[in-house]
This record gives structure tokens, sequence and C-alpha cells, in this order.
């Protein structure tokens, strides 16, 4: 079968017809959980999952375990689904190991179980190897890669854009996902950071609108909330209002930025919760954020105390309720938040 996309999968899923077996293929995390996660939606009942989505690893050694499941007649659910990761680990395996691996592959693939989707997962395949030629033969391939064409990027971070926007309860207007992903250049892990917080500005109106993208990422570039983590955690209230008071005659708005400014203190508080991180990278991987963003939440977290990270999430919603109800000056509102978290 021909490869497809994450969204073809999509629109396969909606016809209804089981497909019996699918490899997921390629290096991308987001795309390859939005796979997941429309498979299982679309084959498991939520109150089975416990019992009808199952996870195995051929890196561990489980290929024959996940066979015997995918023969096995799921629990309180019709149909169940089977996850088999790392399946380019098989091609690893010893001559003898190897070759027993395929031909067990090879023989459920011949007649899978009408009751089963069997997903395996590889980040890449040696395509002269017989395990490549067999999964590429008897499995949907979709591909979670973004590539290099420009416009297949774009199209595929627009599809990630709307199901991680739906995760968080909102949705796009027409136009605006494709404004955030041209905005971000098709970069997943900072499209999935951008929409965080922008459901966080859509508040109540469950709708990400397009001039909320202009606002909320397109002016990112010019002053990012991040510069302003280090006066606040080091508690250095002249420092944060001078930068507020420039940020707000470049001409950003006070909602905007309060926003912003929450979903950073919800990161820190994230941040404080993980351990054993070494580095950028680690973080950025715990956290879901650009690695040089991901080391300062971490490097913050470490400067601020669990109890008032918490009690700044309360004053962002008092100041969010005041500039809401309207009737108050908003730089007042924002200076005195700027105060509250930088005082004693």
């Amino acid at each position: 079968m021909p490869p497809v996309a994450p969204d073809e999968l999509l629109s396969r899923l909606k016809k209804g017809k089981p497909i019996p077996a699918i490899l997921l293929l390629g290096e991308e995390p987001y795309l390859r959980d939005i796979c997941r996660a429309q498979l299982i939606d679309q084959y498991v009942p939520e109150a089975a999952r416990t019992w009808a989505v199952s996870r195995f690893s051929a890196a561990g050694g489980d290929v024959q375990a996940a066979l015997d499941q995918a023969q096995t007649l799921p629990m309180l659910s019709p149909q169940q689904v089977v996850f088999l990761e790392e399946a380019e680990a098989i091609d690893e395996f010893a001559d003898k190991r190897r070759d027993e691996a395929v031909k067990r592959l090879e023989s459920y693939l011949a007649d899978p179980a009408p009751f089963t989707v069997l997903v395996m997962e590889a980040t890449r395949l040696d395509q002269r190897m017989r395990l490549a030629k067999l999964l590429v033969e008897k499995s949907l391939v979709v591909e979670v890669d973004l590539g290099a064409d420009p416009d297949r990027r774009n199209a595929a971070a627009v599809v990630l854009a709307r199901s991680l926007a739906k995760q968080q309860g909102v949705e796009f207007e027409r136009g605006a996902a494709e404004d955030l992903a041209e905005c971000v250049a098709a970069d997943l892990q900072r499209l999935k950071t951008e929409i965080e917080k922008l459901s966080t500005f859509a508040g109540d109106r469950k709708l990400i609108r397009r001039e909320d993208v202009t606002l909320m990422v397109i002016s990112e570039r010019a002053a990012t909330v991040w510069e302003m983590a280090d006066m606040l955690a080091s508690r250095q209230p002249k420092r944060a209002l001078d930068f507020l008071d420039r940020l707000l005659r470049d001409g950003e708005e006070p909602l905007q930025m309060l926003g912003a400014m929450a979903w950073m203190y919800r990161k820190l508080v994230q941040a404080s919760e993980i351990k054993g991180v070494a580095n950028g990278w680690q973080a950025a991987r715990a956290l879901q954020m650009r690695p040089e963003q991901a080391e300062l939440a971490v490097q913050n977290s470490r400067k601020i105390s669990k109890r008032r990270l918490l009690e700044s999430m309360r004053a962002f919603q008092r100041a969010d309720d005041r500039l809401k109800r309207g009737g108050e000056d908003a730089r007042a509102v924002m200076e005195f938040l700027i105060t509250e978290l930088t005082g004693a």
C-alpha cells in the first residue's frame, strides 16, 4: 500500500472500516502521538481502554507477546488496539531470532484477527530487509515525519494544531490554524507550546481567532515574557516594572501578556516537579517546550517555592477577573500583579 499522511489516516478512520495492521513510520513524536490518539478514539470506548489498549516493545523482546494479545478477544470492547513499538529493533536481532520474529509477523498478517488493530511503530526501516518489505506490503503505512517539503510540513502542522486545540477544549476559526503553522515554521514542539498559551488567552470564548495568533505569537518575537521570569523569580520589582512599561509602550496588550505569564507560571510549576534533568534537551522533552525556554523554566523554578508558585497562579486569576470585568486601568492592574509576584 502507498504511504499516507496523518490527516489521510483520520479520513480513512472516519469511513468506519477497520484497518487490521498499521505501520507508523517516522521520527516526529507529536505526529505519532496524534495517530495513536485517533486510533484509540476510533476503535476503543473510553471505559474499556484499560483492557482493550495494549503496548509492547520489540526492543524489549515483546514481539510474540504482542501477537498473542492481538489474537486474544478483548474485554468489554468489540475491538482492541495493540501497539508494538520500536519495530526497527527486530532487524538488530541475531539472525535466527530475527527470522523467527519476522516469520511470526508474516503468519499473523496473512490472517489478522478481525477484532484487533495491530499498530507497529518504527522511526526508520531498512528497505532492503525482509521486515520492511513485509510491513510495507501488509500494513497501511502512515508517515509520521514532516520531511523537507515546506507545503507538506505546513499541512501536517495544521492538522496537528487542530487536534491539539481540541485536546485543550478550544477550536480555531477559519485560517487561524494555518496562520499559526506558518508563524512557528511547522516547529511542532513550539506549536504545542503556542496552542497551550492561545487556549489560555481564549478562555471562555473557546475559539482561537486569527487576531489572537497575531497578538500572542508574532508579538512574542519582539519581546517574550520569559525575559521577565528571572526578574520575578529573584524578586526584582523595579526591573520587572520597567520591563512591563517597555512592553506596554511597544503595544503589547495587557490581557495577552497576562495569558502568556500565567502559561509561563504553569510551566514553572511543572518544572518544579521534574527530577533528574541535566540539560535543556531533557527539560524540553519533559515540559514539551523549546530547549532554551525549558532550561530557563527549570532554573527559575528552583528559585521559587512551590507554595509561592501556587499563590502566584491565584494572583493571575484575580488579575484576569479584574481585566475582563473592565472599569479599571489595565496598566494599574498589571503593575499591582507584578508587585504581588515580586513581594515577600
